[in-house]
C-alpha cells in the first residue's frame, strides 16, 4: 500500500509537502528518513548550495538596483506594481524571464513551484534571498503534492506562481498545473511578462534572458484565466489554451512596446 503525501506547515505558514519516496532521481540522491522530504546531497552539492546562492542573489541584486520597470497591461487588467504584495491569486509567466521578475515580486510574498531536484533546491535557496517561498514538486514529479501545497497558499492569503512552460519546456507551451490550481481553489490566473529591451540570451531550451545593466524591462500583463470549478478532464484544454494565448499576448505587447518606443 503506497502512503499519502503529508502537507507540514512551515513557521511562516508556507506548507512543506513532505512524502515517504525513498528516492529523488532528478537529485541523485537518497530522501532521508530523519528529514522526511529533505533530499540528502553529496559534500560538493553542499558547498554548492552554502556559497553559490549568495554569490548569485548579491550580482542579481546588483544589477536589479539599476533596471527600469515600465508597467503596460490589456484593457481591464490591474497590474501588481513593483513593492506591492500580491494578492491570493495564480500568476503565470515563461521561463526565460525569471530573473526580472525575481527582482520585479520581491516584495510580493509569492510562493513558487518548484522541482525537489539539486538544480530545484538551488534555485529554492536563491528565491529565498529575495523574500520568496516554495513548495516543492514539479510536473513530472510530486505535481499533485505540489498543488496541494499551493492550494494552502492561496488559503492563506498569498500568491502562487508558475513558471508556465517550466522546468524543461517545450517553450512557450503552459503546463495543465496552473489550470488544475484554479479549479480546485477559485483562484483567477494572471498572465504577464518580463522583456527587457537589453539582454544576453542564454542558448538554452528557454532563451533564458539576463538583463543587462541599466536596461528597461517592459511588464506587460496579458489577460486574466478564469476556470469553473465543475471542469474536469478534457473539458480543461480550451483554458489551457486560452492561458497560453495570454501569456504570448503579454509577451508579444512587450515586444512591440520596444519598437514602438524605438520608431
Amino acid at each position: 500500500m503506497t502512503a499519502e503525501p503529508k502537507l507540514n506547515s512551515t513557521q511562516d505558514g508556507v506548507p512543506q509537502v513532505s512524502h515517504p519516496a525513498d528516492k529523488d532521481p532528478s537529485a541523485g540522491a537518497p530522501v532521508s528518513p530523519l528529514r522526511p522530504g529533505k533530499p540528502s546531497f553529496t559534500l560538493a552539492q553542499r558547498l554548492v548550495l552554502a556559497v553559490v546562492p549568495r554569490v548569485v542573489s548579491a550580482l542579481v541584486w546588483l544589477s536589479g538596483l539599476t533596471w527600469r520597470f515600465e508597467v503596460i497591461s490589456v484593457e481591464g487588467v490591474t497590474p501588481t506594481v513593483f513593492g506591492e504584495r500580491s494578492p491570493a491569486n495564480i500568476y503565470c509567466f515563461w521561463h526565460q524571464c525569471v530573473l526580472p521578475c525575481t527582482v520585479y515580486f520581491r516584495y510580493s510574498r509569492a510562493v513558487i513551484l518548484i522541482s525537489r531536484s539539486f538544480d530545484g533546491e538551488l534555485v529554492t535557496r536563491i528565491l529565498r534571498l529575495f523574500g520568496f517561498d516554495a513548495v516543492r514538486g514539479s510536473s513530472s514529479r510530486g505535481a499533485r503534492e505540489g498543488l496541494l501545497g499551493l492550494a494552502r497558499v492561496i488559503e492563506t492569503g498569498r500568491t502562487a506562481i508558475f513558471t508556465a512552460d517550466g522546468p524543461r519546456g517545450p517553450i512557450y507551451q503552459t503546463k495543465m498545473g496552473p489550470i488544475k490550481l484554479a479549479q480546485m481553489t477559485g483562484a483567477p490566473i494572471g498572465a504577464f511578462h518580463l522583456q527587457p529591451e537589453r539582454a544576453w540570451t542564454i542558448r538554452s531550451w528557454d532563451r533564458f534572458l539576463v538583463p543587462k545593466p541599466f536596461t528597461r524591462i517592459c511588464v506587460s500583463w496579458g489577460p486574466w484565466t478564469r476556470v469553473p470549478a465543475d471542469l474536469a478532464g478534457e473539458a480543461l484544454e480550451p483554458q489551457r489554451a486560452e492561458l497560453n494565448a495570454a501569456i504570448e499576448c503579454a509577451r508579444l505587447r512587450a515586444l512591440d512596446y520596444f519598437k514602438k518606443a524605438g520608431s
